[in-house]
């Protein structure tokens, strides 16, 4: 009999339970068919979280008297970014367009500044505010301005003010109160990447839900609306990275045929704060660059690889740094040279350092020598190399011991 795969098993599972509903062979929990559902919203969920409904009558009436006109003093293409924002958001929200000032703030105005572009918010008592909030944080306040009541949403640079702004959006998407603010808040977390495991065929590992959204053969001359919403999705949420590449990694991502087509992504994303990362196959220095070996501690290798992420920085400044899976499933790593992963991730580390990048080094290994059960591998080879890496190097392990199963008990 032939074996079928896991993902076989389920593909087959899903098409058969799905025929067999289709065909009203399973009953339909509702107790309608879905063809008696009437008044469905055209909605395909593009839009996301950013649908930006009409919250209800009664909350839009008490919205109203809050907000009667906009002024936004946030600099750069962001300052345009939470202008465009609340130019869509804000006439749904509030059933009505509103008015964009320059300038002034009269009250019933939502104020958006940063805290050097404003002299209003250097005569508040908000400097306790700021600095709790730091780079990426915001204070939403309703302040006592003109002898009224302003809504002001305030941070220490453009991308605190973004996040602040939608955070606004959300109270008001969800019907909250909004007539006495006083919230003060920031990302708990530095580093808030989505993964991506995209090839450059378009293709998707464990992908289900079509191709990639990068579309190689038409960057960097054409630029597809969707990698615009992409990044203002990620901003909405607090996301501030992106890893667009498979951690299975080709190498040719690394080339600069692709880190032209790459440098035109991050110029987008960059309106929203949004940085770009790529995932970096170890044994790039021979199947790219032309070497012999991929020993970290060679020489000419650490000379290949400064000069590649030299290269990166010119193209895209803002770079984050590299996401690796080295030494695992099949994928080159130190160890063939033996080396451990401290040694290959400090290599990558010290081309970095200099541009302020990162190296996320995965710690998803299984090597059978280090101990026969699985489930301790990653967790005895890490361990023993606590405090040997460099301080921008972030180990990434899983969920659980052994993979991403949530009947796993955490990882230690």
């Amino acid at each position: 009999m032939k074996k079928i795969s896991r993902r076989e098993f389920l593909s087959a599972g899903v098409a058969g339970t799905a025929g067999l509903w289709l065909a009203g062979c399973l009953p339909w929990s509702g107790g309608k068919r879905p063809g008696a559902v009437v008044n469905v919203p055209d909605e395909d969920g593009y839009r996301l979280w950013l649908r930006y409904a009409p919250p209800g009558k009664d909350v839009i009436s008490e919205y109203q008297r809050q907000i009667r006109q906009v002024c936004v003093a946030v600099p750069g293409s962001t300052g345009t970014a939470i202008k465009d924002e609340l130019g869509v958001a804000l006439p749904s929200l509030l059933g009505r367009s509103v008015p964009f000032l320059r300038g002034e703030a009269p009250a019933g105005t939502l104020l958006v500044t940063t805290s050097s572009a404003s002299p209003v918010v250097t005569g508040l008592d908000l400097a306790e505010s700021l600095n709790h909030a730091a780079d990426e944080g915001y204070a939403i306040r309703t302040v006592r301005l003109n002898h009224g009541n302003v809504t002001l949403v305030t941070a220490n640079t453009p991308i605190g003010a973004l996040y602040g702004c939608f955070h606004l959006l959300r109270l008001m998407q969800t019907g909250q109160p909004i007539s006495s603010l006083n919230i003060t808040d920031r990302p708990a977390l530095k580093l808030r990447l989505m993964n991506h495991w995209d090839n450059l065929d378009g293709t998707i590992e464990r992908g289900y839900a079509g191709r990639s959204l990068w579309c190689w053969n038409e960057l960097p001359d054409t630029l597809d609306r969707r990698y615009t919403d992409y990044a203002r999705a990620c901003a909405s949420i607090g996301i501030n990275g992106s890893v667009i590449h498979n951690v299975n990694a080709n190498p040719r991502i690394l080339t600069t045929q692709y880190l032209r087509k790459i440098a035109v992504l991050a110029d987008v994303w960059r309106t929203y704060c949004v940085r770009l990362y790529l995932t970096a196959n170890f044994a790039a220095p021979m199947r790219i660059g032309g070497l012999h070996t991929a020993d970290p501690l060679d020489r000419e290798v650490i000379d290949w690889w400064k000069r590649k992420t030299d290269e990166i920085y010119s193209l895209i400044p803002d770079f984050g740094g590299f996401l690796v899976k080295a030494d695992s499933e099949g994928q080159p790593g130190p160890k063939t040279y033996g080396r451990t992963h401290a040694e290959g991730a400090n290599m990558l580390a010290d081309a970095l350092a200099s541009h302020g990048g990162v190296v996320m080094w995965r710690a998803f290994v299984y090597d059978p020598d280090v101990d026969p059960d699985r489930v301790k591998r990653a967790y005895i080879e890490f361990t023993r190399l606590d405090g040997q890496f460099r301080p921008n190097v972030a180990v990434q392990i899983k969920n659980g011991p052994l993979d991403f199963q949530p009947r796993e008990p955490f990882h230690p």
